[in-house]
This record gives C-alpha cells, structure tokens and sequence, in this order.
C-alpha cells in the first residue's frame, strides 16, 4: 500500500487544529493592534501642545 491513507480521524484532526490555529492568530493580532494604537496615541499625545493637551483633558473629564 503506496497510496496515502487518510482517515477520519486524522480530517477530523486537522480541521480542529486549523480552527484552533486560526482563533490563536486572530487574538494574537487583535492584542498586537491594541498596544500599536496605545504606543501611536502616546506618541501623538507627545507631540501635543499645553493647550492642545488641557482641551483634550477637559473634553475626557466630561466638562
């Protein structure tokens, strides 16, 4: 028998490790986006004015 022999148990295998792979790669992604925009709004909150700055801390404290 030269042949491959694939069986059920095996396609079954490998669809849930592909899910599983591909639910671990998404969340992976989603908490590499959120620290890039926290590390870009840091560095954009750096390069802000004094004025600049106290309007956006009035504006997120609601008055």
């Amino acid at each position: 028998m030269g042949g491959i022999d694939i069986s059920v148990i095996g396609v079954f295998i490998a669809v849930v490790t592909g899910i599983g792979s591909y639910v671990l790669g998404r969340r992976m992604r989603e908490k590499r986006m959120l620290k890039k925009r926290e590390k870009d709004r840091v560095a954009a909150q750096a390069n802000e004015t004094r004025q600049v700055r106290r309007a956006r801390e009035r504006k997120e404290r609601g008055g």
